[in-house]
């Protein structure tokens, strides 16, 4: 079992290091003292706090959770990690790890510089499109006729 520094863990929450005190001192995060006084933090109990709320106070659970963002109306949200960063003149290239999946989005480096980003962070992609194109592989031209339905012909 790994134990984290109460400002370690607080930067693996995104929240502020006197805020995570504030939680501790209330008894929301369980921790361990040391024989200095010294309070530390199981990696198991910041995965418990990272973890999605299922309860009806999931807005507050996120508000706890990363201090900054309360709740957003996208729905495609994919969590990931920071597979790469390249950063030419005013834009970044970033590449996110979802599972077995890549995910290519071009920011703005003062984004990039803002959000703080490094490889092997986690992080949040949330799409939004107004537009969603749906593709399936080409048929072979044997297979197409025969596997294709025919649609009924309309009437003039």
């Amino acid at each position: 079992m790994s134990l984290l520094t109460v400002r370690q863990a607080a930067e693996r929450l995104g929240v502020g290091y006197s805020t995570l005190k504030h939680w501790i001192y209330e008894g929301r995060v369980r921790t361990s003292v040391t024989s200095g006084g010294h309070h530390r933090i199981a990696d198991a109990e910041v995965d418990r706090l990272l973890a999605p709320s299922t309860t009806a106070s999931a807005n507050t659970a996120a508000r706890r959770r990363t201090g900054a963002i309360v709740s957003i109306s996208g729905r495609n949200q994919l969590r990931g990690y920071v597979d790469e960063i390249r950063v030419e003149g005013l834009l970044a290239q970033v590449r996110l790890r979802i599972g077995d999946q890549t995910l290519t989005a071009v920011i703005t480096r003062d984004a990039v510089e803002e959000l703080n980003l490094r490889r092997g962070d986690d992080a949040l992609a949330i799409v939004k499109a107004t537009e969603v194109m749906v593709a399936r592989e080409a048929d072979t031209p044997l297979h197409a006729a025969a596997h294709r339905p025919q649609r009924p012909r309309r009437r003039r």
